[in-house]
């Protein structure tokens, strides 16, 4: 992958803060393992031209995304997807996905719905030879 060109889903003024979807498309890269550990990644301004935003928008999704570990400039060298960004990145989804189950299982409880009737629907959604992406319905 070159480091001039990304490979995030196109954002759109309509979907919502620029910099949120910069940041949510990297991460997603980065989890799903598009970016390893010491991809270079573009200049906040060639993303910039690229996905059509102020380098401004750019600057501030790296920021956030520094912040959290996932990326690292370096002085004079670039910015980098950081060593420990596919683990950081695994860490945050465990939480998402802990706090998604526990919405849906609130979701649960509340139509009626037996902790076996619970464990029985969830089983129904699982994939039976565990494929890396579980499809919607």
């Amino acid at each position: 992958m070159s480091a001039r060109r990304l490979v995030i889903p196109p954002i759109s003024a309509a979907a919502g803060n620029l910099y949120q979807q910069i940041v949510d498309g990297l991460r997603r890269e980065i989890s799903e393992g598009r970016l390893a550990p010491g991809t270079a990644l573009p200049s906040f301004r060639g993303l910039a031209e690229d996905l059509l935003v102020s380098v401004i928008t750019v600057k501030r999704a790296y920021e956030e995304l520094e912040g959290e570990g996932l990326i690292v400039r370096r002085q004079g060298l670039g910015t980098f997807v950081a060593e420990s960004a596919d683990a950081l990145s695994r860490d945050a989804k465990k939480m998402r996905a802990r706090h998604l189950l526990l919405e849906a299982l609130q979701e649960a409880t509340e139509a009626g719905l037996s902790p076996r009737e619970v464990v029985s629907l969830l089983r129904t959604l699982l994939p039976a030879k565990g494929p890396k992406h579980v499809t919607r319905a």
